[in-house]
């Protein structure tokens, strides 16, 4: 059993949760994930390493709740367990020093992205961070990006806060006032993954992108994370999660990740109204 050492909301429907998790602790790298199972007969589900304290063994993750399962482990506490805690799982984000790196992030995306941006500025890199949100109430981690950041472009769709407008605009402009870019990682909705490499790919640049599709085993057995590579089919649990986002079929992926759309409102629907109840929350 893994205990909940801290449990709590950092925006609308999104949750910081640090686990005890020793031996995972020691290990993570960068750009690595979890398979977390509240309990027997509980949903797997894949969470990207935010952080992680090899003294104290200690993991942390930040995850949105988006359907049934998610919703269940939002309610844990500090002090509760959970059943299974599988890691680290992926490969490590690749780290050197290639110059100027932007990191494009959106929404939910500044969680994964936080590790591996710190990584690259520890390496040496100039990093710029470009962080988006629909809205200023489910901006995330704008603190912690800032901190470790030469530059620092926040957008909100709505234009509630900092700057109006889609983190690919941002990044646009910086190519159109010929700023040097040696790399550019995105993470955030597969749309806007898939959005900022069409941004970059007129100009050659470098681009990674971290996938997030359905997972079961997490090993490379199940297969149902597969997607195609430059024609290639890759397994996202064993070949990823990071991937050149030139060459990711995002139609395709787009497509498998609908799979179970109406099973998963159908499994948040009952569990909303549980035992006749209304549990409230629509994500």
């Amino acid at each position: 059993m893994f205990p909940i050492v801290e449990s709590r909301e950092i925006a609308k429907n999104v949750f910081f949760q640090k686990i005890q998790a020793p031996r995972i602790a020691k290990k993570r790298k960068a750009g690595q994930f979890l398979i977390i199972r509240k309990g027997e007969g509980g949903e797997r589900i894949p969470l990207t390493i935010v952080d992680s304290d090899p003294i104290g063994g200690t993991v942390t993750i930040i995850y949105q709740v988006v359907g049934k399962s998610t919703a269940e482990l939002s309610k844990m506490k500090a002090g509760e367990e959970l059943q299974d805690v599988v890691g680290p799982l992926g490969l490590a984000t690749h780290i050197e020093n290639f110059g100027t790196v932007v990191c494009v992030c959106g929404g939910i995306g500044t969680a994964p992205l936080l590790p591996i941006a710190t990584s690259i500025k520890n390496a040496g890199n100039k990093l710029v961070s470009i962080i988006g949100a629909r809205n200023k109430e489910l901006l995330i981690l704008e603190d912690e990006m800032k901190a470790i950041s030469d530059e620092l472009i926040v957008t909100t769709d709505d234009g509630s806060y900092a700057k109006k407008g889609f983190v690919t605009t941002a990044l646009q402009e910086m190519i159109d006032a010929k700023v040097k870019i040696d790399l550019v990682i995105a993470i955030g909705p597969v749309p806007m993954m898939r959005a900022v490499s069409e941004v970059t790919r007129p100009h050659g640049l470098k681009t990674m992108v971290s996938l997030n599709p359905i997972m079961v085993d997490a090993t490379g057995m199940c297969g149902a994370c597969r997607v195609t590579v430059g024609g290639e089919v890759k397994f996202v649990c064993v070949d990823g999660p990071e991937f050149d986002g030139h060459l990711v079929d995002f139609k395709e992926l787009t497509m498998r990740n609908r799979a179970y759309l109406r099973e998963e409102k159908v499994a948040m629907e009952k569990y909303e109204h549980k035992d006749g109840k209304c549990m409230g929350g629509s994500n």
